[in-house]
């Protein structure tokens, strides 16, 4: 019997690709999709890419029993609604805001910080899920083999991500005149993922008392996220190489490349893929993910299967379109 699942805040890109993962995961039905915007239209409406997979109309309520439910909403939205609305105790809650990333509750429901590489075992037993930043994702999982080895001294980190990141809205920053053949940086050394980053990694390792130094950059294409960090270490490079490889043995969406990567290799999945380089006593760890997928909705469909106990990887075989 399939679980049912609701989706509030299904008109934006999350709340898009969490439908288009549901409606293909072969252990969930989609109950409803919720968008106040959109209500009593065609989710193809806004979603041209399910037309022909899905004739399901936009609600304007949730009021349907469902299984899990898929919050994909603006930051602030999400502790905004369950403060006015309440759910079945038995419902499973996935935020993918930043609303509970740092351990706030919502009345009585306690989140979970939902990367499995970095806290399987209690995603499994969790009841709500706090969902990570797509950033804060792909910087943590480059970082993670490192701060459990105790490693982690200072690290200075840049990242690019495309228009995608910013969401639907448009803004001045993500319309085409402006993007195209264009790359800036902004929020500099003060991205809100950095409470998250620092907060995992200072659990993993308690004596870290350096600093993650980000340089956020927006890019001249629609989805990906590609991170450079770089770190200081003694260890040789087959030594950290093994180190990488062994931490992510028993992950499946987490592969450590020989080679050089690139974006195109890890769009449309829900993959990260990291690549190691070391040049004296300096380590550049280069990791890469779709901020819609694994940074995003892919992460939560993952999050979703291990807390219901399903396979980890179910309704997420992915190919990246590398050609």
């Amino acid at each position: 019997m399939k679980i049912k699942a609701g989706i509030i805040g299904g008109a934006g890109y999350t709340g898009g690709e969490t439908l288009r993962l549901l409606l293909n995961h072969p252990q969930v039905e989609v109950a409803f999709v919720q968008s106040r915007s959109q209500a009593g239209k065609p989710a193809t409406t806004t979603h041209h890419d399910l037309i022909g997979e899905t004739d399901l109309i936009y609600s304007a309520d949730f009021n349907q029993p469902v299984d899990v439910l898929f919050l994909c909403l603006s930051h602030g939205e999400s502790k905004k609604l369950l403060s006015e609305h309440s759910f079945a105790a038995n419902t499973r809650i996935i935020d993918l805001g930043n609303d509970f990333r740092m351990g706030d509750k919502a009345g009585e429901r306690k989140f979970v910080y939902g990367l499995p590489e970095f806290q399987r075992d209690k995603i499994k037993q969790a009841k709500n899920i706090a969902n990570p930043g797509c950033f804060a994702t792909t910087i943590q999982l480059g970082l993670l083999p490192l701060a459990q080895a105790g490693l982690l001294t200072e690290v200075h980190t840049t990242g690019i991500t495309g228009s995608t990141g910013a969401g639907q809205k448009l803004q001045d920053t993500t319309h085409f005149t402006w993007r195209a053949n264009n790359i800036s940086a902004y929020k500099t050394l003060t991205h809100q993922h950095l409470s998250e980053i620092n907060q995992t990694l200072k659990e993993l390792q308690l004596a870290f008392g350096g600093e993650v130094n980000f340089v956020p950059w927006r890019g001249d294409f629609t989805r990906g996220i590609f991170v450079t960090s770089v770190v200081t270490s003694a260890l040789s490079l087959d030594e950290l190489t093994k180190l990488y490889k062994d931490y992510y043995a028993s992950h499946p969406f987490t592969h450590v490349s020989d080679e050089p990567v690139n974006l195109k290799q890890v769009v449309n999945t829900n993959k990260c893929l990291i690549h190691l380089e070391k040049i004296g006593n300096k380590l550049a760890v280069h990791s890469i993910t779709d901020n819609l997928l694994k940074g995003a909705s892919g992460q939560a469909i993952q999050n979703m299967n291990l807390m219901l106990g399903f396979d980890e990887i179910e309704g997420l075989r992915l190919k990246g379109s590398v050609f």
